[in-house]
């Protein structure tokens, strides 16, 4: 029965949150069990231009340290904020929330270029909680029964979290900017007056990832029409009694 409930749970999952969670969790299981070693997954750009090292782009954001508090923490609102997202603002738009992996993505790993940071998951992360924040605005918050607040306060309080545990906050940083610009450039400067939609989710994932949209000038063969459909087997029987 538990099986079946977490299998359940599991399949109930919007695609894009399991898939990343899901490759998280797997990633971080293999290190563990020492299959691979996070050697070969941190961000390093000379493994990845000159020795071709290409899957570093991804795997790095995929690691979040061993099994401990910070991954389960990390796991949490991954999956949390994540899910959300994809449930919230992004329903029926998962393509546009796959652009927006990619954007952040990309982002981060250039900024990753230019400073020493090896792995990028807990500053997605942050990204994903900020954008999450700032279109929820008047959600009020609860931090370990500790701190009320609203929730565009929430990455700002992670940050605090992470100083009072001794760890550096350039991560937590970048997620926030990244997060920041992304939120700007979708939400608020296309209302801006002369302002304009700048991120437009390519054709290709749309393609892949949505839905398509009925044609509204497309005319079903007469068979197919409603009116032409077999009738239910309660009404055959009703019309033809044994």
């Amino acid at each position: 029965m538990a099986y079946q409930g977490f299998a359940q749970e599991y399949l109930g999952m919007p695609a894009v949150t399991r898939a990343y969670t899901t490759a998280c969790v797997l990633t971080t299981a293999a290190v563990q069990l020492e299959f691979i070693t996070p050697f070969q997954l941190y961000f390093n750009p000379d493994l990845i231009f000159r020795k071709f090292q290409i899957w570093r782009l991804i795997t790095n954001f995929l690691f979040f340290g061993p099994l401990g508090f910070s991954f389960f923490f990390n796991m949490i609102f991954l999956y949390r904020y994540c899910r959300m997202l994809e449930e919230g603002s992004f329903r029926g738009r998962t393509a546009d929330f796959v652009f927006m992996f990619l954007f952040g993505g990309f982002l981060m790993t250039l900024f990753g270029l230019f400073a020493s940071l090896f792995f990028l998951g807990q500053a997605f992360t942050i990204m994903l909680v900020y954008v999450w924040s700032r279109r929820n605005p008047y959600i009020r918050m609860n931090f370990f029964g500790l701190l009320n607040f609203q929730a565009p306060f929430l990455p700002w309080v992670l940050m605090g979290f992470s100083l009072l545990l001794g760890n550096s906050i350039i991560i937590d940083l970048l997620g926030i900017a990244v997060g920041h610009i992304y939120y700007f450039l979708e939400d608020v400067f296309p209302n801006q007056p002369g302002g304009k939609k700048l991120l437009l989710t390519p054709g290709f994932l749309k393609m892949v990832f949505d839905t398509p949209e009925e044609d509204p000038n497309y005319n079903p063969l007469p068979e197919d029409r409603p009116e032409h459909q077999p009738r239910g087997q309660d009404q055959n029987e009703q019309q033809h009694p044994q």
